[in-house]
């Protein structure tokens, strides 16, 4: 009954609070995913000062737990006189965590690229830039599917640093404990939540298989 009362009376915020992680996901992966080929691109280049910050970055952010660059982000830069809002505090905040992780990624896909490649790519007189475009970087993508796969559902466990930050609508986690200051539901409130994500992440291993299967490199 009380699972009844839960769902009637907070069905739509859970709704809400599902549409919220999913986009902050969607948004976070993607700045991500752009920021961490950057920043690979920085690591593999022949200019030694961009590959030691490349590789500084790497080391950096991929330490720093997602609480502890949210409250850097959210409390430290307004004394640098930059105040963002508590949704963007979040997103900057996974982004720069998870771009680490996604530069690991790619790095481990260009040392997929065979060594026979690149030298017939330099060969034909192509630039860093063109060798890269056209040559390591599609083959690197196609190698990285399933550990970018898991990064995406890493990615979306992360946005739940959001909950310690008043943003609205709350995401799924946030919503628990919207939820329980208000009616003392304890983990019933975490039911709905848990299932969201799990169902997520199922979502997500499913579909990213089916795209590594059809776009994977057979050696």
């Amino acid at each position: 009954m009380r699972f009844v009362e839960l769902l009637s009376t907070y069905g739509d915020m859970y709704v809400q609070a599902a549409l919220a992680t999913w986009w902050m996901t969607a948004v976070s992966f993607i700045g991500a995913m752009v920021l961490g080929l950057a920043v690979t691109i920085m690591r593999v280049c022949p200019i030694a000062p961009l590959r030691v910050v490349g590789d500084f970055y790497v080391q950096v952010f991929r330490n720093i737990p997602g609480i502890s660059m949210l409250i850097l982000v959210a409390y430290a830069l307004p004394y640098l006189g930059l105040v963002l809002d508590w949704v963007v505090c979040v997103l900057v905040s996974a982004i720069l965590i998870c771009s680490a992780f996604a530069s690991e990624n790619f790095m481990s896909g260009i040392n997929t690229v065979g060594i026979g490649q690149i030298e017939a790519a330099r060969s034909l007189g192509l630039t860093f830039g063109q060798m890269m475009r056209l040559v390591i970087i599609p083959q690197a993508v196609r190698s990285v599917v399933p550990p970018m796969t898991n990064l995406l559902i890493a990615t979306m466990l992360t946005t739940a640093i959001a909950s310690q930050v008043p943003v609205a609508p709350p995401e799924l986690t946030g919503v628990v404990s919207y939820i329980n200051t208000r009616m003392p539901y304890g983990v019933l409130a975490f039911i709905i939540p848990a299932a969201t994500y799990l169902c997520t992440s199922l979502l997500i291993g499913y579909v990213g298989n089916k795209l590594d299967q059809r776009v994977r490199i057979l050696r």
